[in-house]
């Protein structure tokens, strides 16, 4: 199932529009990796399943790509990051 955008992005105040224009290119790449693995899931040709993993692992590269533009712009983000190890961390001993 792919995402849907629930919020009217022209309503947006410039300050926050490129924050969250990456983070609905964010969006958009993960339903892509979801679609790609789902569907290489499904297929028994081994052609067809090594062509849709690629394109996954493209749109991987992709999501990386924005995150690290959106880590630029946003820098309560970076810290929610650190925040969300640390506490992986606590629960999980590493």
């Amino acid at each position: 199932m792919l995402s849907l955008i629930p919020a009217d992005l022209s309503k947006l105040s410039k300050e926050n529009l490129n924050q969250e224009l990456l983070r609905v290119a964010i969006i958009a790449e993960l339903d892509a990796i979801n679609l790609y693995e789902q569907l290489a899931a499904l297929t028994d040709n081994a052609d067809m399943k090594a062509v849709f993993l690629d394109i996954a692992k493209e749109e991987k590269t992709h999501v990386g790509e924005f995150q690290t533009m959106l880590l630029r712009l946003d820098q309560e983000q970076v810290q929610e990051i650190e925040h969300g190890k640390e506490e992986i961390k606590e629960l999980t001993g590493r």
